[in-house]
């Protein structure tokens, strides 16, 4: 098998039992690291090190990931224009968060029956937001909901 040194320096092949006791001499691990290469690849590294240094990495990357969350906006189908305004307001700041918005008509009893107006609340909606941001789900009903989801640009 191939050797390299603690300090990626090359040892030359080396059958397994000489490699195991030159890491042992040195006071490492003999980590096999590609062993589908012609001859096996080994180095000599300290494993325990290794695999703590690998666990920072992640959790960093961990950290300074951003998650976004779904809000959703409850309207009804005779929500008045300046409580629509005010539920879009609030809507564009989760936008601007980096959240993703669900907007959601909801309809009761006789209402069913005028669903027009529910899909001409959703066209305000959409109006209101411009260029805040993108639809990414366009608006369809689930049971008694008129469901949209919105995106951020």
């Amino acid at each position: 098998m191939r050797v390299i040194g603690p300090e990626s320096e090359q040892l030359g092949i080396l059958t397994t039992p000489d490699a195991l006791k030159k890491a042992e001499e040195l006071g490492y691990d003999l980590v096999e690291v590609a062993p589908t290469a012609q001859p096996p690849v080994c180095k000599i590294m300290d494993f325990g090190k290794y695999k703590y240094e690998l666990n920072k990495k992640s959790h960093t990357a961990k950290q300074h990931q951003k998650s976004t969350h779904v809000k959703e906006i409850k309207l009804r189908p005779r929500t008045d224009q300046h409580d629509l305004e005010t539920k879009v307001r609030q809507m564009k700041e989760f936008l601007a968060d980096g959240n993703k918005a669900k907007v959601t008509v909801t309809f009761r009893g006789r209402e069913m029956a005028y669903q027009q107006m529910g899909r001409a609340v959703m066209e305000k909606v959409v109006s209101l937001i411009g260029e805040t941001g993108q639809i990414e789900q366009p608006p369809r009903q689930e049971g008694r909901f008129l469901v949209m989801v919105v995106a951020p640009k």
